[in-house]
């Protein structure tokens, strides 16, 4: 067993590609039109059959409250794994990507979080810092 494709929700999916392709970097895997929205999943640009990424409408009664509760007490929806966290962070700042948390040193591991504009916080992740 395997990850296939995890999801993210999203308030909008067009603003949704847009950064998570223009401001982090992956690339679009499917972006297949179905109705309104789509199924649009991006990947890493150098693992274009790894894992994917589903931009997932969050239009279910559900996500509101559930994504509202997450950001209200901080916990990132998801990670995404980085080589070098203190690098990424200062290339997302220069972007204009908001932070809740600068990379911080956890054991073994380096985390920050910030926010993917789109109603959740994101977190990164990197051993070894």
């Amino acid at each position: 067993m395997k990850i296939y494709i995890t999801s993210v929700f999203v308030d909008d999916q067009a603003k949704a590609r847009e950064f998570y392709t223009t401001v982090l970097g992956f690339v679009v895997k499917h972006d297949i039109p179905m109705g309104e929205d789509s199924w649009l999943t991006l990947t890493a640009p150098d693992a274009l059959d790894g894992p994917e990424l589903l931009l997932e409408p969050a239009g279910h009664p559900a996500v509101g409250p559930f994504r509202e509760a997450l950001v209200n007490d901080g916990i990132p929806f998801t990670s995404f794994a980085v080589e070098n966290i203190d690098a990424e962070y200062e290339r997302l700042l220069a972007l204009g990507v908001v932070f809740t948390q600068p990379p911080t040193q956890m054991g073994p591991v380096t985390t920050a979080v910030f926010d993917d504009t789109c109603g959740n916080l994101i977190q990164l992740s990197s051993y070894g810092g």
